[in-house]
């Protein structure tokens, strides 16, 4: 138990500053005044909500790998999610010597066994209803751009997990001849499919390079 009371006043704090005590940064309110008046559709391995805290439509974002805001039961013996926000400020408020009170290490009210934090880090990630529904609107709205000319803006995307988005990105420009591709990376911004023609590669910081494009539209 000493484990789990250290473990979760570790994720109250990591929680607290990398989602539920922040607000949306400057950068992603940027990215979205380059496309509020376009169709878009985002689609995230960032588990900080920073889309949905920015002003994005919640309707319009799909979050492969989770949230932190959400815990889940750790042998995910049902698909429900449960908001962390409360509990993540009550841990703040009880921790004591880098450990919360036994009271508040939270157990799956099924099954009783431990929660986790919902983070797609093992097989138990839980898909659970919303999930499944953005899967749906994110391929619905794919599917509807046949034919189209498109851009795929594709921002700070590596190599950790890139068969969530950065291949197939290239894939889907590669096999639609209206489709182009802007990579915005501080590295890694080669190609692995034939596509450099119809792609801009931009090896730069993205704050800086998206305060340019708003400058551009000016």
């Amino acid at each position: 138990m000493m484990n789990r009371r250290r473990k979760w006043a570790y994720w109250a704090k990591h929680i607290y500053l990398n989602n539920t005590g922040m607000s949306g940064a400057k950068l992603y309110k940027n990215i979205l005044k380059l496309v509020k008046n376009k169709e878009y559709f985002v689609i995230t391995t960032n588990v900080d909500d920073q889309f949905l805290k920015s002003g994005f439509d919640k309707e319009k974002i799909f979050a492969t790998q989770g949230s932190y805001k959400y815990i889940q039961c750790s042998k995910a013996c049902h698909n429900t999610l449960y908001d962390d926000t409360e509990m993540v400020y009550k841990m703040l408020k009880a921790t004591t010597n880098l450990k919360v009170p036994t009271e508040l290490v939270p157990k799956c009210p099924v099954c009783g066994e431990y929660m986790e934090v919902n983070l797609r880090k093992d097989d138990y990630f839980v898909e659970d209803n919303k999930w499944h529904q953005q899967h749906k609107k994110y391929s619905d709205f794919l599917n509807k751009l046949d034919g189209k000319r498109v851009v795929v803006l594709e921002l700070g995307v590596g190599y950790n997990t890139p068969g969530i988005i950065r291949i197939p990105f290239e894939k889907m420009v590669y096999e639609n001849k209206n489709w182009n591709l802007i990579r915005i990376n501080k590295d890694n911004c080669r190609t692995l499919f034939d596509i450099e023609d119809k792609s801009v590669l931009v090896e730069d910081d993205i704050n800086r390079v998206i305060d340019k494009l708003l400058n551009i539209q000016k």
